[in-house]
């Protein structure tokens, strides 16, 4: 089975306007890496230069922020869903 990629609007022109995508792989950076590779427009979205996730891109797996289960080497399985959210900043309060 697939692990599900949930890709946001303002991601979707890298892959081609796709929502969701299908990956495979034991940890986040094996099933980013795999999609990056399909889509390298999206790679620079996802991955700094040294592999470590974009700072600015919130991953969950299964709800679940992967900053707090490994980063890049959060496992993965079966039937995951993964979801990926760019932070939001900007703006001036008055």
């Amino acid at each position: 089975m697939a692990i599900t990629v949930r890709i946001p609007t303002v991601l979707r022109p890298a892959t081609g306007g796709a929502a969701t995508l299908l990956g495979n792989g034991a940890t986040i950076g094996e099933v980013l890496g795999k999609i990056s590779a399909d889509f390298p427009a999206l790679k620079p979205q996802l991955f700094n230069d040294d592999g470590t996730l974009h700072r600015f891109l919130n991953v969950y797996v299964n709800d679940d922020d992967v900053r707090y289960l490994g980063g890049v080497d959060a496992p993965v399985g079966p039937n995951d869903d993964v979801t990926l959210l760019p932070a939001v900043a900007g703006g001036a309060l008055s």
